[in-house]
């Protein structure tokens, strides 16, 4: 299922989650027999999604729509011509409320109103015609198989377009994960032993924008290299980086990560002023780490660590490794197990820098990376084409070690006309908290000139290299 950009800020995503319960019986474990059971159980669930009694509950309302039932909707306001747009306004107006009640905290983030959340369900009762109840007794053993499957669709809209429209969609998107689902199971199934499909979404570039992938749950990405080959084969992507393992899965703006990190905040800064100049920044998305977080005082000395926590994490959430973020002692004892610092580093408050970088990210994650001199502050003006190519290529963020300070690299503004160039700074020495606001404002993250480096100082940039990898 694909469609399109959820980036546009004119868009509305419409995403609509449940569970499906998934029951046959088998009577033999034989495995032409279990494929036939799994198929009819299948078919029974994709009736229930064109059925009428199918409902599609908008959360944080009173509107539920039966798609399959002449397009019937409650509250009599709301019918199928009524714009997406003034649905999204009528959820928007009861979070607005809900948040006024005691107890209820605001949430201020403004992506969270281009997420329109829908509940699948289904209506219980129905007129039917009365009837005996039927018991039915089997001789033969036979064996249950159940299990709930977590439908998870999305479709993006225009404000202008209909509710009914949308919710045909919904219902088509459905099927289509529920067909995905089933190929699936039918693969992965071993005996009586069924793998849970599980339904990712991803945002790739133009023009696939946003796809949903099946993938079986207990089955390592690392044993589905075949069919991300496929995938990457059928949406035109390259085949040197990441695109479909589970970690490059897309965060929808209105959900919070869990871990209280901030995640790229330069999205929120302006372009700076550079005459001819052109933009050339970090590839995806990386988390913001700096002094005082993880319950750790390191103000003073752990700059070049918080540095390269940023960098871990990028590679971490572009899927290149499954390996957390190390902590202060986990790279100590890195450059105690290469051989590079004495056991007694361990636990200490001693400094790191570039060279100590980039033998962390070798040893703990096999990232190989080029380290580029600067013998002084004021040659880093004329570094623009180093860094700008490698933005283009690698789009890692850069690791600077300088003096006693180390700041990361996000970015660069540059003019290959004139050679003036402007450097997009995430400091790791903010010691206040996750407030977005703050740390734009007060420049922890954002653009400075040349005048920013210490004119005579050196300095070393650890420019970590992407493994060729999918």
């Amino acid at each position: 299922m694909v469609v399109s950009d959820p980036c546009d800020v004119n868009s509305i995503i419409f995403r609509v989650r449940g569970g499906l319960d998934l029951s046959c019986r088998l009577d033999s474990t034989e495995e032409s027999q279990v494929r036939e059971a799994l198929a009819r159980a299948f078919e029974r669930l994709r009736a229930e999604l064109t059925s009428p009694s199918l409902v599609l509950g908008v959360c944080n309302s009173s509107v539920y729509i039966w798609p399959n039932s002449k397009l019937r909707m409650t509250p009599a306001e709301v019918t199928a011509d009524t714009a997406c747009g003034d649905l999204q306004q009528l959820v928007q107006a009861n979070d607005s409320d809900a948040a006024k009640r005691p107890g209820k905290k605001k949430d201020k983030r403004n992506s969270a109103a281009s997420v329109v959340k829908v509940q699948l369900l289904a209506e219980a009762t129905g007129p039917a015609r009365s009837a005996a109840p039927l018991l039915l007794r089997a001789g033969r053993k036979h064996h249950w198989l159940h299990a709930t499957l977590p439908v998870d669709a999305a479709v993006s809209a225009h404000p202008q377009e209909t509710v009914g429209g949308v919710a045909g969609r919904l219902v088509g998107a459905l099927c289509s994960q529920l067909s995905d689902m089933e190929k699936s199971a039918l693969q992965y199934v071993k005996g009586t032993s069924l793998r849970v499909p599980q339904p990712f979404h991803f945002l790739l570039p133009e023009p696939a924008g946003l796809v949903t992938v099946v993938y079986p749950a207990g089955v390592p990405d690392s044993r589905l290299d075949t069919v991300r080959q496929e995938l990457h084969a059928k949406f035109q992507l390259p085949l040197d980086r990441p695109y479909l393992r589970r970690a490059n899965a897309y965060h929808f703006p209105d959900e919070p990560y869990k871990d209280g990190y901030l995640r790229n905040p330069h999205l929120s800064l302006p372009p700076p002023s550079l005459e001819d100049s052109k933009l050339y920044l970090v590839q995806g998305v990386y988390s913001y780490h700096h002094y005082m977080q993880d319950r750790v005082d390191d103000s003073g000395w752990g700059c070049a660590y918080r540095s390269l926590q940023t960098i871990c994490s990028w590679f971490q959430q572009q899927a290149y490794t499954d390996k957390g973020v190390p902590t202060h002692r986990e790279i100590q004892q890195a450059l105690v197990d290469v051989g590079d610092k004495p056991a007694a580093f361990v636990g200490s408050r001693q400094w790191i820098g570039s060279i100590e970088v980039q033998a962390v990210l070798s040893h703990l994650l096999g990232i190989s990376s080029k380290i580029l001199f600067v013998s002084q502050g004021s040659e880093l003006a004329s570094k623009g084409r180093e860094l700008a190519n490698h933005f283009s290529t690698e789009g890692a963020p850069v690791m600077i070690g300088g003096g006693v300070l180390a700041h990361t690299i996000l970015g660069v503004a540059w003019s290959e006309t004139t050679g003036q160039i402007k450097f997009l700074i995430l400091d790791p020495h903010y010691t206040g908290a996750e407030d977005l606001q703050v740390i734009t404002e007060k420049g922890w993250c954002g653009w400075k000139g040349p005048d920013f480096w210490d004119q005579n100082a050196y300095y070393n940039l650890c420019m970590p290299q992407r493994p060729k990898a999918i």
